[in-house]
């Protein structure tokens, strides 16, 4: 089982609930911030459920490519804001292939390509980074210590387990609403 796994060095036990914790307050910030767009409660999960995976895979991502750098504040900014460009970009690139269209939209923004990527989230991915270096992997990493092991194993499993099945169904919807003939 991948608890028991060396990743990167570190605990597969660490790693997997990094990554629901991660993907978890992805879900809870763009949520919030999304509602408040559209001031109205707005699930920014493609499932039911409250998990955004891609900032659990981004910011773990980011963290273990950028560690060796993580005493360097000006490096890690740029790095942390090119990285999680690229990893936008490609994600904005597998969504369209998969699911036809991509979630966000930044032609508005200056300094965009193609409403995909823009200089004011690049900046703020940079930012983000050093948040995370200096602030938020602390956090999430004292949390996940304070659980007890086999509680962390079962709940994360458990969560796995059910994210897995809603991610299948929203699958199942999408290409189900996609097959559907057009109604006029």
């Amino acid at each position: 089982m991948w608890w028991n796994r060396r990743i990167f060095g570190l605990s597969g036990y660490h790693v997997v609930l990094w990554f629901l914790v991660y993907s978890l307050m992805g879900w809870i910030v763009e949520s919030v911030y999304m509602s408040i767009c559209n001031r109205k409660l707005t699930n920014r999960g493609f499932a039911k459920g409250p998990f955004c995976p891609i900032y659990g895979v981004g910011a773990l991502t980011v963290f273990f490519l950028l560690r060796p750098y993580s005493d360097q504040p000006f490096q890690l900014f740029l790095l942390g804001m090119i990285l999680a460009t690229a990893i936008e970009f490609i994600t904005a690139v597998i969504m369209n292939r998969i699911f036809g269209e991509i979630w966000w939209d930044y032609r508005e923004k200056p300094l965009n390509y193609k409403g995909i990527i823009c200089l004011e989230s690049s900046i703020a991915w940079g930012f983000y980074t050093l948040g995370l270096f200096f602030f938020l992997q602390n956090m999430v990493s004292s949390l996940v210590d304070a659980l007890p092991v086999l509680v962390g194993k079962v709940g994360g499993t458990m969560i796995l387990v059910i994210y897995l099945f809603d991610f299948l169904h929203a699958m199942y919807q999408e290409k189900k609403y996609r097959g559907a003939p057009m109604k006029e």
